[in-house]
């Protein structure tokens, strides 16, 4: 038979793991957990371009696309000034590939909410499709027509090259980080440059940091525009945005500090960072947790 005193014990158990969970730390250490569940996209992909004359942001988000398979386009028209779902719009939209006309013009159509989502079903295979819009009208308001283009790109053979490409223009063209760059508002905010020259004048001098940021940068651009379009709509991920970029920061400050002139030194350097910042996002909040833990453990023995 069980006896009381491990009964006793086993509910003592149950009750510090209900209190931990009930604790605040513990509330904001699960939310720090679900941080990149948020910021990781479903399948989706997602981008958000200006029209001509700058009057709207038109936001598309999608699945990924293949051909002859209908794909709801996910529309939001979106005022630049105010980061907010732009309400009554007049638009038509046609899309195209290699100059062909697959889905419209569609008659000129309002959306009062300012968010539309349209099937669409790109029948001319695989390969790079143009969306083309022309906005006519917003609050009930014609005005001068604006356009704005995007790109699609149908199926996967033609998918990662496209993504490749975005890359290396992003590179040559000294391109920020598009998170960070949301999260403190400008290509030239100080947070900002510090990445560009810490990228352009440390790690891209080596082969090593080189093959690096063209893996990283793989991946990174899979996400990114979603998490910075995210920053821009809902204030308070912006400023929680900034919190968490700030250690990942100072620790990249550090190579400001230190000279590179190997290709043993960047990979040292480079993986002495990526740990310290191992360290601070995971390390510490567990070493949190587990002290909390031990002290609730302690608060019930007296």
């Amino acid at each position: 038979m069980i006896s009381s005193t491990k009964i006793l014990k086993e509910a003592n158990r149950v009750q510090l793991l209900f209190e931990i969970f009930k604790s605040r730390d513990m509330k904001f250490f699960l939310m720090l957990l679900l941080v990149p569940v948020l910021i990781i996209p479903a399948f989706a992909e997602s981008q958000t371009m200006p029209t001509d004359k700058g009057t709207l942001d038109v936001k598309l988000t999608h699945d990924a696309v293949e051909p002859n398979i209908q794909t709801k386009i996910n529309i939001d028209f979106i005022n630049p000034h105010t980061q907010k779902i732009q309400e009554h719009v007049d638009y038509t939209i046609t899309v195209l590939k290699d100059e062909q006309v697959v889905f419209g013009p569609i008659p000129l159509t309002h959306t009062s909410v300012g968010t539309v989502k349209i099937p669409i079903e790109f029948n001319l295979g695989e390969g790079k499709y143009t969306m083309d819009f022309i906005i006519k009208g917003i609050l009930f308001q014609p005005i001068p027509d604006e356009t704005v283009s995007f790109d699609i790109i149908v199926g996967e053979a033609y998918a990662e090259p496209a993504m490749q490409d975005k890359n290396d223009e992003t590179n040559e063209e000294g391109g920020g980080c598009l998170i960070a760059t949301a999260a403190y508002g400008s290509e030239m905010a100080p947070q900002i440059q510090q990445l560009r020259e810490i990228r352009d004048n440390t790690v891209l001098k080596t082969n090593s940091g080189s093959a690096f940021m063209k893996s990283f940068n793989q991946m990174y651009y899979s996400f990114s525009p979603m998490v910075a379009d995210l920053e821009r709509e809902q204030p308070m991920f912006k400023e929680g945005m900034k919190m968490m970029l700030a250690p990942m920061l100072s620790s990249l400050a550090l190579l400001n500090y230190v000279e590179i002139d190997s290709e043993h030194e960047m990979i040292g350097y480079g993986i002495s960072i990526i740990a310290l910042n191992v360290a601070m996002y995971v390390g510490i909040p567990m070493f949190g947790i587990l002290k909390l833990q031990q002290f609730k453990k302690n608060r019930l023995r007296f």
